[in-house]
């Protein structure tokens, strides 16, 4: 019998929420019979860049290949990734009268173990990683099961709380029928047919969700802005252009749930009563720009999109943008521009884009972090979504994580999580040979944290005092080999490279302080160059036009506070240090 490959329904067009409704009992009662591994084992396989650059694609031909081979009726899925990178090609298996079982570092000399664990009932077999119900990151979890420990009890698991990533490894997520099976589609519906749209801007506003792409700014200010302006027709524009280096949950948000985004957009569409959605995705994301393609046509297939939508009266439209690569397109105005078709730079502001965006119109910007938790606030309340994190920082947030840490990949925690437990506990410290140095946060816009900071809270406020930034939340942990040196002139020749050139202090300060960089990375620097470098980063913060020269030195003058000894000893004037001796005895 060759392998069941899950094969998704044909969609056909709703036009009246009965008909969405239906769709969703079909779904679910499809997917939940899957899941519970009713008619048969399932074997799910975790497919995505990642894995797919630790050879998951040989893993899936031979996994593919011995099931046919033996003849079991056993069904294959792809779904995206979990978010434990460091662990892939990672598989979860599901039978019935079994948790799920998940396995790590899978091989393809593995999967002969693997079926006939299926077919003998002996599960703790290869590497399995831990054992769950539903999703890893629930709370409720089974007891060991035939020696397999509890996926809960693992650290990377243990602190995490799912929202926005709570369907990642769960789904297909080329299909629609199983984001819906998940309550997908669910608060777009309540709010075509249920809610007010002040209704659904006060949810948002109760919640105090902030911008996850590095700002920080209040979404339900910035929908509520946009429903107040009388200018029309108004926009909503998805900003996907990640281009930091070790900055990634976007593309992999997009890739594992892309209806999710697109349900946001659209939440954000009946909000502030816009019938146009945008989404901006950086045309390094050959994956996550397919599925999304894939999901809008589907979506718009299943009358989800369009005119009309489900005989609500409301009428949407979804234009994906693919950006050519430059990383100040991330920024909000350079962004819109680029949507025009114009060359990407940011003005000044304000007219904030809320008054003044697309074509002059009011549109409102959000990262796909932001837009993601949108359909779970409005389907549980702002209140429920505000009760998490800690102070002006609330729910929860998507970190990433690189360097020679045990844990590489993605996480979500609440807010209020400590430095420390976000690298020691939640991606498992460093590995063995290497010392902690520092970590670099915010991508390439914050400052270096050290040792000192770990009992500092990650919130938005909570790193600022020691120039820690959340920005993105793409951060990398730096060991005890790495050049601090080197890595300034690395994140200056960053953003060197993609300032865009339009005010002078981005153009020529950034140029400025990386030939002095040079000098020091060749052992040429000195002592009176540190303080230079200090006061044109200054200037430069304070008289850039946008986000990026704002932030451009900040990591530089970081690590010069932090590790100032590093550079002095790369000065040619550097006080020599002569090592004292003791005197050989007699």
């Amino acid at each position: 019998m060759p392998a069941r490959i899950t094969e998704a329904p044909a969609i056909e067009k709703m036009t009246d929420r009965a008909a969405f409704d239906a769709y969703i009992q079909a779904g679910t009662d499809r997917y939940r019979r899957m899941m519970g591994a009713a008619d048969r084992p399932v074997i799910t396989v975790s497919i995505s860049e990642c894995s797919r650059a630790k050879g998951v694609d040989k893993v899936w031909d031979t996994l593919h290949a011995q099931v046919d081979a033996s003849g079991a009726d056993i069904e294959l899925r792809p779904t995206g990734c979990f978010g434990n990178c460091y662990a892939e090609p990672v598989i979860e298996v599901r039978k019935s009268g079994w948790p799920a079982v998940m396995y790590g570092y899978v091989t393809p000399d593995d999967i002969p173990a693997i079926l006939q664990g299926i077919t003998q009932n002996t599960p703790n077999v290869a590497t399995p990683l831990g054992v769950y119900f539903d999703g890893p990151a629930d709370d409720a979890k089974p007891e060991p099961f035939q020696g397999i420990a509890p996926l809960k009890d693992d650290p990377f698991w243990r602190r995490q709380k799912r929202i926005v990533l709570g369907k990642a490894g769960l789904i297909d997520p080329l299909r629609l029928d199983e984001y819906v099976a998940r309550g997908g589609y669910a608060s777009y519906a309540k709010c075509l047919f249920d809610l007010t749209q002040d209704q659904i801007v006060a949810e948002m506003k109760t919640s105090n969700v902030r911008g996850r792409g590095g700002a920080g700014f209040p979404a339900g200010t910035k929908w509520e802005s946009a429903l107040a302006g009388q200018n029309y027709p108004k926009y909503v524009c998805c900003n996907a252009h990640e281009g930091e280096p070790n900055v990634f949950k976007d593309r992999k948000m997009l890739e594992l749930d892309p209806h999710q985004t697109i349900e946001g957009i659209l939440i954000a569409c009946v909000a502030i009563g816009s019938d146009r959605g945008y989404i901006y995705i950086g045309g390094e994301y050959p994956r996550a720009i397919k599925h999304f393609r894939k999901a809008v046509k589907d979506a718009m297939a299943a009358g989800l999109l369009g005119e009309n939508v489900l005989g609500s009266g409301k009428d949407v439209t979804m234009t994906v943008r693919v950006g050519g690569g430059a990383y100040i397109c991330g920024e909000g105005s350079a962004m819109l521009y680029s949507i025009q078709g114009s060359r990407g730079q940011p003005r000044t502001k304000p007219p904030r884009s809320v008054e003044y965006g697309l074509w002059g119109k009011p549109t409102v910007v959000n990262n796909v972090e932001t837009l993601a938790n949108a359909p779970h606030i409005i389907e549980k309340g702002g209140a429920w979504y505000a009760a998490m994190g800690v102070d002006k920082s609330q729910g929860t947030k998507v970190f990433t994580m690189g360097g020679n840490i045990l844990g590489v990949g993605m996480s979500e925690v609440e807010f209020g999580t400590t430095t420390g437990e976000l690298i020691n506990e939640v991606h498992l410290g460093m590995k063995p040979g290497f010392r902690f140095k520092g970590i670099q946060t915010g991508g390439v816009s914050g400052g270096v944290m050290i040792e000192e900071d770990f009992h500092l809270p990650m919130t938005f406020e909570g790193v600022e005092p020691v120039g820690g930034m959340i920005g993105s939340a793409g951060f990398v942990v730096y060991d005890h080999t790495t050049s601090m040196v080197d890595l300034s002139h690395y994140m200056m020749e960053f953003n060197r490279n993609e300032s865009c050139g339009k005010c002078t202090p981005c153009r020529l300060g950034t140029q400025s302080v990386l030939e002095m960089l040079d000098r020091f990375q060749r052992g040429q620097g000195r002592i009176k160059d540190l303080d230079v470098i200090m006061d044109t980063s200054d200037q430069i913060i304070k008289l850039s036009l946008c986000g990026l020269g704002q932030a451009a030195p900040v990591p530089v003058q970081s690590m010069i506070n932090r590790f100032r000894g590093e550079f002095e000893e790369r000065c040619i004037d550097a006080p020599r240090r002569i090592e004292e001796r003791p005197l050989a005895a007699d």
